[in-house]
Order: structure tokens, then sequence, then C-alpha cells
């Protein structure tokens, strides 16, 4: 069992249930799951990128990513409807609770000059949503085998009503907010 996953359990329900002052343990926010997404714009002239993509998220979730298409044609980025744009990740349960314990201590302390994540990326509804600009920060990912960087969203959906519970929620299992 996870780390993160106890410390959720054992910690930050009771915490987060003093705060709030919820009745019911089910109304406790938690996280549903987490999102990784690899636009490829340019895979419509460059199909080795895509393959390179999905790789590349196979390799840090250890999960299959599903190939993602235009849903309408773009003249102007020279897109047309269903071609690959992209590629991405659902990761529930265990799995993202050990890729969110690993993006908070290992990915992030080792990005260039990180200050900690915005605390202004919250959508209204408890979802929070951060850019990666470089695959590399990854430790899964060998620098040598890299041809070209890619960046990437990673989108945390949680069950909280609010962005102050989400954020509250997120505080306590450590995520490294700007002061």
């Amino acid at each position: 069992m996870s780390t993160l996953r106890e410390t959720y359990k054992n910690e930050i329900v009771s915490a987060l249930t003093e705060k709030f002052n919820y009745d019911n343990v089910m109304e406790v926010p938690k996280l549903d799951k987490v999102v990784l997404n690899i636009g490829l714009g340019d895979a419509a002239e460059n199909a080795k990128l895509l393959d390179e993509g999905v790789e590349v998220l196979q390799t840090i979730t250890g999960q299959n990513p599903v190939i993602t298409r235009a849903k309408k044609s773009i003249a102007n980025f020279k897109i047309r409807e269903g071609m690959p744009v992209g590629c991405k990740v659902t990761l529930r349960g265990e799995e993202m609770y050990e890729f969110l314990y690993k993006l908070i201590n290992v990915t992030l302390p080792r990005v260039r000059d990180f200050r900690g994540v915005s605390k202004k990326a919250f959508d209204g509804r408890g979802n929070y949503s951060l850019g990666i600009k470089d695959h590399t920060v990854f430790p899964e990912i060998k620098i040598d085998d890299v041809d070209k960087i890619l960046g990437m969203d990673i989108v945390i959906v949680t069950s909280a009503q609010s962005d102050e519970e989400a954020k509250e929620l997120l505080a306590l299992m450590k995520m490294p907010f700007k002061k």
C-alpha cells in the first residue's frame, strides 16, 4: 500500500473533517483520478513524434496511453478531423497515489528554477492542472535516449466541491505551492 494513500486515510481525512466541519466521512474530498496528456500538434507532419509521446507516457506511468484525435478540422494548423494530435493516460487507484507521491517528492524538485506550483491553477470545481515543459525531469526517462523534449499537462481531479477544499487536500499531501 502506498504511503500517500495511508497518509490520506490516517491523517488527511481527519484534518479536513476538522477544518471544514464535515458531518459524514463521505463528504471529505478525495482524489478521483490523475490525467497526463501530451499534445502533439506536429504529429500531423511527423508520425514518429506520436510514437515518442506514447513511449514517454508508457515509461512514466507504466500504462498504455490512448491516442487522442482532432475533433474538428483546423485549416491554419493543417489538421483534419480524426488526425492524431496527442496521447493521454488516466491513472486511478494505487497507480494514481504512487504517481502523485513521485510527482510531489521526486519530479517537481528536479525542475530547474522551481519555486513551487501556482495556487491559481484550480478550475472552480476543485480540479487542479499543471504543465511540465520538459519530460526529462521524470526519473524514469533516460536523457541519452531523448530526441525531442516534450511538454505535458497533468490534471488532478478531486471530489472537492470548491477550490478551497481541493487546495487544502493537495496542501496536506505536501504539494509544493508557491509561498
